[in-house]
């Protein structure tokens, strides 16, 4: 009889890892190999980048999933290349080829159509998408051929320029709020130019805050040595950097984690609050009285949490 492997240990992680995921690979898969190498027992993606596209993933560990929701909402940067001519089922490259139709336009053309894409616009959210509907993704139905009538929804498309142009490619740069899908975006300039298009390539470069400059590879993390893959982690306070401040006494940062409410005169909002250079966790000022919305833990974390097949 073959022994069973042994059993690896997990451990409590918490911080936050950026890495620039490769192409052909799912978001799921990666965050699967950073959670592996870690020996992570909880961990979580900030937001889905399509196989085909690469880029920065912020991936959360720990206490640091509690705060993941802040880049989703965040505003986004993409380097996109745009194929005109040519319309694919999935308005990506992993789709088939649809229509072709010739592209006879000059580099002003796309300039002048840009205008009519840039602020607040409506895009009808795509078939193959991870959108659900009675409980199953868009793309589930999409593949039994079946088309969901959809309403279109408001996006903000906060910067969209022209980088270059080689016909029939066409290199955008798009800075997009929650919900923008750049695959919809590139149909859509096909549709404006009378040619069709397809979104050939897509790079993420920034997010919250977050550079893709700063992001690991997989192939880089799985060289690193425990201690320098630890280094690399961000501390959970980076995900609310862009949130404003609220200073505690130290008493004060003890009641709240008693569950107590706090007297205070700030504005109405949402805050990091703070003891001293510590996070204590999210907050929410109404009525003149401070609430606890999510805290960090303060117990440390054990060197070995739980045992993992």
């Amino acid at each position: 009889m073959t022994a069973a492997a042994p059993r690896r240990a997990r451990r409590r992680v918490d911080g936050v890892l950026l890495v620039d995921k490769p192409a052909g690979t799912t978001s799921n898969g990666a965050l699967q190999v950073a959670k592996r190498l870690f020996a992570a027992d909880k961990a979580g993606h900030t937001g889905t980048l399509d196989p085909f596209a690469t880029g920065l993933l912020p991936l959360c560990f720990g206490e640091a999933t509690k705060f993941a929701q802040t880049v989703l909402d965040a505003s986004k940067s993409y380097v996109a290349t745009v194929h005109f001519g040519v319309t694919t089922t999935t308005g990506d490259p992993d789709g088939d080829v649809i229509a072709e139709a010739p592209v006879a336009f000059e580099r002003a053309a796309i300039e002048a159509a840009l205008a009519r894409f840039r602020g607040t616009i409506a895009q009808l959210p795509p078939m193959h998408s991870a959108l659900k509907r009675d409980g199953r993704a868009y793309y589930d139905y999409a593949r039994r051929g079946i088309t969901l009538e959809r309403a279109p929804r408001e996006v903000v498309i906060e910067r969209l320029a022209l980088a270059g142009w080689q016909p029939p490619l066409a290199t955008l740069e798009v800075t997009c709020g929650k919900g923008t899908y750049v695959r919809v975006l590139a149909e859509d300039l096909g549709a404006a130019l009378g040619c069709g298009a397809h979104l050939a390539a897509l790079r993420r470069i920034a997010a919250a805050g977050f550079d893709v400059r700063h992001a690991v590879t997989l192939d880089a993390l799985a060289e690193d040595s425990r201690e320098a893959r630890d280094a690399r982690l961000l501390p959970v306070a980076s995900l609310l950097a862009g949130m404003p401040a609220l200073p505690l006494p130290p008493h004060d940062a003890e009641r709240l984690r008693n569950g107590q409410a706090l007297a205070s005169g700030v504005p109405e909002g949402r805050y990091r609050a703070l003891d001293g250079d510590a996070l204590v966790g999210v907050v929410r000022v109404g009525g003149g009285l401070v609430h606890a919305e999510r805290l960090l833990r303060t117990d440390p974390a054990p060197p070995q949490a739980v045992e993992a097949g």
